[in-house]
């Protein structure tokens, strides 16, 4: 570069002769310029602008001729103008985007559910139970949950159901006293318990009575005490048609087995007559014998026995009451109260379905009339 490297003469001289300008900025003409200061005349512009003009200047102050504030302001903002234009960014590729982000997105699910798989693979979710000793006093407890967050859910084992029961009688006055169906199987399941209990070794075989779900309760009411069988209790009256036709009449007090008789084989069908009465109802009937003593009053009776098919009706005399019986499936069933004491049993009357008499107990001969 020509000229000196601060000007001629004082720091704010003139530049004299034909010179070049500055690194930054240049002239023409004559006179030179500071290195920060362009020269007089003519000059083309430095790097980042020229000023052209006569004048001097120097210092950090530009040149001191002509003001190129203005123009160098222009310039830069020109220059700034076309970089900005060649930085500008091209559009943003928006379907793309979606399209990336999206896939991204899927990405992240199928590795939460990869994860969560993988976590359910390894371990178990079941709760140990970490003791503090071996079962010693005051031992305690500790209950670690494993990838559920909190003690898993307990199961309840199912309960037993107790066996089938008998069938229900075909009225609801068959059960007398409030008994249910409930509590009459259950005593009858106890009297069969005590038959077979009875059964193993006995001199004298006989036939397995079956299971309480074999029968169909035909009268179950309360029963009183004599001197024979103190205290009062229950009896329960069952029977079983099929293989063959069965009759069980039991008594429970204080929850076991009193009395029981029982009866196997037949037809179901009286043999000579409409109406064949259960040759052992006097257990139903009779409360003490003759020489007992009088009877304790009112007392609850009953009487079973078997009919023949055309018999539509039938009814049950005692102590001046008489009684509709219940026909069930080749059985009747009656039950009463006692207001007064009685000598003779029960009279039985039957009809058929245009209303004849076609039994009655008084002219049976077979039938037992006088109390014992």
């Amino acid at each position: 570069m020509n000229g000196h490297d601060n000007g001629d003469g004082r720091g704010d001289g003139d530049g004299q002769g034909g010179g070049h300008g500055s690194e930054l900025g240049g002239g023409v003409g004559s006179g030179h310029g500071s290195e920060l200061g362009g020269g007089v005349g003519s000059g083309h512009g430095s790097e980042l602008g020229g000023g052209v003009g006569t004048g001097h200047g120097s210092g950090p102050h530009g040149l001191r001729g002509r003001p190129r504030g203005d123009e160098f302001e222009l310039d830069l903002r020109e220059w700034m103008a076309r970089g900005a234009e060649g930085l500008r960014p091209a559009a943003a590729p928006y379907p793309e985007i979606v399209r990336r982000g999206r896939a991204e997105q899927r990405r992240r699910r199928l590795s939460v559910a990869g994860a969560a798989l993988f976590v359910l693979a390894l371990v178990p979710a079941t709760a140990l139970a970490l003791g503090a000793d071996d079962g010693g006093a005051g031992a305690s407890t500790e209950q670690v949950s494993v990838a559920g967050g909190g003690p898993g859910p307990t199961t309840t084992p199912p309960s037993p159901q107790p066996p089938p029961g008998p069938a229900a009688p075909a009225t609801p006055g068959q059960l007398a006293d409030g008994i249910t169906l409930q509590e009459a199987g259950a005593w009858l399941e106890m009297c069969l318990d005590e038959d077979r209990r009875h059964a193993v070794g006995s001199q004298f075989p006989r036939p397995d009575r079956g299971r309480a779900a074999d029968y169909r309760i035909l009268l179950s009411q309360r029963s009183t005490g004599n001197d024979n069988s103190p205290g009062d209790g229950q009896t329960v009256v069952a029977v079983r048609d099929a293989p063959s036709q069965s009759r069980i009449i039991c008594t429970i007090k204080d929850g076991r087995v009193s009395g029981l008789n029982g009866s196997n084989g037949g037809s179901g069908q009286p043999e000579n007559a409409a109406v064949a009465p259960d040759v052992n109802a006097g257990k139903l009937h009779v409360q003490r014998l003759r020489s007992e003593g009088a009877w304790t009053l009112p007392y609850r009776w009953g009487g079973v026995g078997t009919v023949a098919p055309d018999v539509a009706r039938l009814t049950v005399s005692y102590g001046g009451a008489t009684v509709e019986a219940a026909i069930d499936r080749g059985w009747y069933a009656a039950t009463g109260i006692l207001e007064r004491p009685v000598t003779t049993a029960p009279r039985v009357q039957a009809y058929d379905a245009r209303g004849k008499l076609i039994y009655d107990s008084n002219l049976d001969d077979g039938y037992d009339k006088p109390l014992p």
